[in-house]
């Protein structure tokens, strides 16, 4: 997968990701299936300009793949949710 926007769908909005958002500075997307850790690491890098410490994946019981996305501590991910006008 190369292409940034098609490995990332869309944030999630939920009051859970908001919370981690603020005290986990952890972003919370729905992305593609068939992304790896490394491509959703590099298109957060390219896509907002910041530095990932970590990425955690799971599978949805609806079938979709869940990422929480942990920037580095220099980078604040509520600057990004405002970017994407999540808060």
């Amino acid at each position: 997968m190369s292409d940034p926007y098609k490995i990332l769908i869309r944030p999630l909005h939920t009051e859970k990701a908001i919370n981690l958002i603020e005290k986990e500075n952890t972003l919370v997307f729905i992305v593609d299936r068939k992304a790896t850790k490394h491509d959703i690491k590099r298109a957060i890098e390219i896509l907002f300009d910041v530095k990932v410490d970590m990425v955690r994946t799971l599978i949805t019981p609806k079938g979709g793949k869940k990422a929480y996305i942990k920037l580095r501590p220099e980078y604040k991910a509520s600057e990004v949710a405002m970017h994407l006008g999540l808060i």
